[in-house]
């Protein structure tokens, strides 16, 4: 199914009005995305070139880069929202499941939601087998949690013409891969409609550091640039914005307060909740829309 089967054209400014509970205008919720990089694979994402050029493997220092996150930067996110009493959504790869017990461990003792986010990090138009790679990942976060994940966010936002259909097939209540709207909205599948809810290439710390490569500080301006506007667009329907982040990017030691300063303040808006994605795909089903 091509994406325009799957979701017609709708402007915002034309659909029923969506009402949050208590009074609240938008909804921001935040997602930590832990993945497992394997050294005898070419890595994921670089940010050191070797001397010659190439991909030459052990990539120790690209791997470290990221095994720092695992390590180091994952604690401070662990501080940071524990201080601001938010839970995050945590995107992980079935493998990370217990390769990163603690993390997974720290996130469950915490009410965080586990989203699924492919078995291993690749691309899920170069995995084997998406269903079994689905069912795989759906298993291992069952399997620590007790709960089989609601929610899917495909590496690097891929998928293939079927993801999808084979998530809904596999039990899943919503998907992050669509970025185009500031509201949940309805995909098509070959069986039943599957949320999408609103997630960011805009505040998501990949774009801005590993390919935009912009200061620390600009995670911090562009949240709250980004926020004021949608606050701003919610004034008579309600909102959701993301704020995306890797333990290897904005955990690390330079950026980190940028990202506790941009939760600080929307955190002190009294009218802005901060929940889970399960949480924002139920309350868009109550909300009486209908897929198309």
């Amino acid at each position: 199914m091509t994406p325009l089967e799957r979701i017609a054209y709708s402007p915002i400014t034309q659909r029923p009005l969506l009402k949050l509970p208590g009074g609240a205008r938008m909804v921001v919720w935040t997602i930590v995305n832990v993945e497992e990089w394997d050294i005898n694979q070419t890595m994921p994402r670089t940010v050191l070139t070797p001397p010659a050029g190439g991909a030459p493997m052990p990539d120790i220092p690209n791997w470290a880069w990221h095994e720092y996150g695992n390590r180091v930067g994952f604690w401070r996110f662990i501080e940071i929202l524990d201080s601001l009493d938010i839970k995050a959504a945590l995107a992980i790869n079935g493998t990370a499941v217990k390769a990163y017990e603690a993390i997974s461990r720290a996130a469950l003792e915490r009410g965080w939601e586990f989203m699924g986010h492919g078995y291993t990090q690749r691309n899920m138009q170069k995995v084997e087998n998406e269903r079994d790679d689905i069912a795989k990942t759906t298993e291992a976060i069952r399997a620590f949690t007790g709960k089989r994940p609601r929610g899917w966010l495909g590496p690097g936002l891929t998928e293939t013409w079927e993801t999808p259909d084979l998530l809904v097939e596999a039990g899943y209540d919503y998907v992050c891969d669509w970025v185009l709207d500031d509201q949940p909205v309805w995909l098509k599948t070959r069986t039943k409609p599957i949320v999408n809810v609103p997630y960011t290439q805009e505040c998501n710390d990949v774009a801005m550091m590993l390919i935009q490569h912009h200061e620390a500080g600009e995670y911090y301006r562009r949240a709250m640039d980004q926020f004021e506007q949608i606050y701003a667009d919610s004034s008579d329907s309600a909102r959701v914005m993301a704020l995306v982040v890797h333990p290897y990017i904005m955990g690390a030691p330079h950026r980190a307060k940028y990202y506790r300063r941009a939760l600080a303040e929307i955190r002190a808006h009294k009218d802005v909740l901060f929940w889970t994605g399960g949480e924002i795909a139920d309350w868009f089903k109550k909300s009486g829309s209908e897929p198309d």
